[in-house]
Parts: structure tokens; sequence; C-alpha cells
């Protein structure tokens, strides 16, 4: 008993304390914690590759602009059939051999692509390394919640901490290699950039599938009934709710274009800032994203705060906006400090995002068949990674400020509707699951005793 305690007060403590005690005591345990080291391992070969690969293709393999961009165009499409193609996977199969799979895969692409000489040749390789890349992203999202469970949502804010953390380690490592500016230089990022999927698997390899968690989809849930017939889990794809609130979470997601590209290259053509402040936007929202996630993904627990939480997004991005507007008006000063404060609250509204999109993706799948539901939703990333940059630069930015307030607006008014869709779904799924009798004194949320049992679907859905 004396340990038990003791472990639960240091369970406790590391819960209540900062980014470094979670990270020794993360949800999960050691599992947990050998994963987000393989995932900072990984982010930061990513880093690598995204901040020296145009210009390899440019300067080393010789393409045209034109190739580079159908190069990247097709790494996006084929990226989006790596998230479905994970969840039926991992319906069927273990997680942990599937993600050391997808690390192999792209280890073997890179060491391709630097044999790879001509635009025909690299095509197909790119768009695998691509799809391996969103596979092993929708795997790492399946294993932390089989092994974080109910704080799923504090896992995935350590793991989003440890993947930015990587990522900035690997762009301050590139600008090593650019500053060099050889062929070689160039070889030996995409070398480091496989050497670290290679790090990963095995890191990978030395955590363990989690317990009691059914691998296949095909077989009925555990049932009272010893001779209950099986029952084929409902696919997502037949799944209208589910597919309404992945198509609503595309535009949810549009803040990571804003950041990469809507935002610096309005502040390169369109006001007097300086160009110099194009990193230091990167640098802040890195920073925000590592020192804060923790803190946000603490404030938005919960069904109801969740759901909060997208009014919330709808606002710092209608602002974010709006700024980003004005900053045109400015003069040289004013439009750095109005674009800085742009670029806060987009990095506030990616927060609230990464938490909810996540959260929601979770609750809203039925339990037999998460897999394959968390599939389907990892595509709106996806597909917002293709269509967004487009998108900004050919018409909102195109439209001049009043584009950036109609964005802004349209993105408030998509929020809403998610919050309004998803508090149906989750009140429908309450309503219909099957009464459970449980203790009064658990099952009551405010305290007061009852004469009776409660019943599970008598509970207020929003506090589950």
């Amino acid at each position: 008993m004396r340990r038990t305690k003791r472990s639960g007060t240091a369970e406790a403590g590391a819960e209540r304390g900062g980014l470094l005690a979670q990270l020794r005591r993360p949800p999960g345990g050691r599992n947990a914690r050998t994963m987000l080291l393989a995932l900072a391992v990984d982010r930061t070969g990513s880093g690598l590759w995204a901040a020296s690969s145009v210009l390899y293709f440019t300067f080393v393999t010789r393409l045209s602009p034109g190739q580079i961009g159908v190069l990247l165009g097709a790494a996006g499409v084929a990226g989006i059939a790596g998230s479905p193609l994970a969840g039926r996977l991992a319906g069927r199969f273990p997680v942990r051999p599937l993600l050391m799979a997808c690390h192999l895969l792209r280890l073997l692409t890179l060491v391709l692509v630097l044999t790879c000489t001509g635009f025909e040749a690299l095509l197909p390789v790119v768009a695998v390394t691509s799809l391996g890349d969103r596979a092993a992203k929708t795997l790492e999202m399946l294993f932390a919640t089989r092994v974080a469970g109910e704080r799923r949502a504090a896992y995935q804010a350590l793991s989003r901490s440890a993947a930015n953390a990587g990522y900035g380690v690997g762009a301050g490592l590139a600008a090593i290699g650019l500053a060099v500016g050889t062929p070689g230089a160039y070889r030996a990022m995409i070398l480091a950039n496989a050497a670290s999927f290679l790090v990963a698997a095995l890191l990978v390899r030395r955590t363990r599938e989690p317990d009691g968690t059914p691998v296949a989809t095909a077989t009925a849930p555990a049932s009272s009934a010893p001779h209950a017939p099986a029952v084929r889990p409902k696919s997502p794809w037949r799944d209208r709710g589910y597919l309404r609130f992945v198509l609503l979470d595309i535009p949810m997601n549009l803040d990571d274009s804003v950041l990469g590209v809507g935002l610096p290259l309005w502040l390169v053509s369109s006001t007097a800032a300086p160009h110099a402040l194009v990193p230091a936007v990167l640098v802040i929202n890195t920073v925000l994203v590592v020192t804060l996630q923790l803190t946000v993904s603490r404030r938005t627990e919960g069904p109801r705060r969740v759901l909060d939480s997208l009014l919330l997004y709808g606002v710092l991005m209608a602002a974010c906006c709006a700024l980003i507007a004005a900053a045109v008006r400015c003069g040289t000063w004013a439009a750095a400090v109005v674009l800085l404060a742009a670029a806060v609250l987009v990095t506030l509204a990616e927060l609230m995002r990464s938490v909810t999109s996540w959260e929601l993706a979770v609750l809203l799948a039925p339990d037999d068949a998460r897999a394959a539901y968390l599939g389907v939703a990892g595509m709106s990333q996806s597909i917002q990674k293709s269509a967004g940059p487009p998108l900004l630069t050919g018409v909102v930015m195109a439209a001049g400020p009043a584009g950036w307030l109609v964005l802004g607006a349209a993105v408030a008014a998509v929020a809403a509707a998610q919050r309004r869709c998803c508090a149906q779904r989750l009140c429908t799924r309450e309503a219909a699951a099957p009464p459970r009798t449980v203790p009064a004194a658990r099952s009551e949320p405010y305290g007061k005793s009852s004469a009776g049992p409660v019943t599970h679907a008598s509970r207020d859905p929003s506090r589950q």
C-alpha cells in the first residue's frame, strides 16, 4: 500500500508540474516516454528535410520550379491516403510494428532520393515518403490513445512540445548545412534525416503494445450475453456525422497555412514590415508551442471545455486575420508589431486546434472501430496542407485585406458550426449508450447522495 501511495503521489506531482516533470513521468509511463523520445528524434530529421529539400532539388538534382511544385503537390496528395490506410491497418495489426515499418519505409525512400537524379524517378519516391510520414503521424496518435487512456490530452501536449523542439533542432542543424551550401552538405542532411528514422524505429521497438486493447475490429465488443452474434463495426466512410466533422475540420486546420505561407508572403509583398521579421515569426511560434501547449491542454480537458474551445479558436483566427489585413495601412515598425501580434494569435489558435481536433476525433469515434475512424480524421490535416497554400495565395491574398477579413469570418462560422454538430453527436451517443448501474456516490457529479442507483445514461453528458 505504501508503494502505491508513493507512486500515486509522484504521478500527481508530475501532472501538476511543468513540462520537464511531465516528460519524466508522462501518461503511459515508460512506453510513452520512449515514444516521445522517438517522436523528437523523428521530427529532428523532419526539420532537416523541410529546410533543405527544396534547395536540394534545386541545386543538386537541378529540377525546375515547376517540377518542384508538381513534386510537392504529388507528395501532398499521397499524404492524404496515408492516414486512412494507417487507420485501416491498425484495426487489423498491432500499432507498434506498423509504426516501425513506416520509419523504415521512409529510411529506404530517402536513401533512394540520393540515387535518383531525374524528375520521373523522384516523383514516386517523394510521394511514398509523404505517405509514410502521414501514416506514421496517425499511428503515433493511435498509440497515444491506447497508452495514455483518459490522459491522452496531456500526452498530446507533450508530444507537440517534443515535436516542435525536434523541428527547432532540425532547422538549426539545417542552417549549418545550408551555410556550407555544397552538394555534399545537402546529401549529409538527407542522410541525417534517414538516420533519424532508423533511431526512431529502434526506440519504437523498445516499447510494448498496450495491454487490453483489441487489435481486430471485425469482432463484436464484449457483451454480457455469452453467445451474442458478432457485429461488424460501422465503417467511417458510411458515418455521415463523422464525415461531416472531418469535412468541417479541414478549414479548422488553416492556421497551419496562415502561419507558414500566408503571413510570411503577406509580410514581404504587401506590408512595410522588415523582411527579417519572417524568421522571428517562426521562432515565436516554436517557443510558444513548446512552452504553452501543456497549459492549454490542461484548460481544455473534458468534452464541455473542448466544445467551448472551438468557439475560442474561431475568435482567435478572426482577430488574427483582422490584424494581418490592418498591417497594410501601418508604417514599418507599426506593421512589425501588428504582424507579431497576429503571429501570437495564430499560434494560440494552433494550440487550441491541436487539442480540439484530436480529442473530438477520439470522442466521436466508436470504441470498436476507433483506429479506422482516426485514420479518416487524419485526412483533414493532409487535405489542408494540399489545398490551404493555393487557397491563401490564389484567393485570399489576391483579394487584398478584404480577403483576410472574409477568411477570418468564414473560419469563425465554421468553428461555430462544428461545435453545434459535435455537441449534437455527443449527446446522441450518450443517450444511445446502454444504462449502466453504478454506485450513487460515484455517479453524482456534484457530490449529492441518492437513495438508489444511477444509470450511466442519466448522467450529464458534458461531464463525461
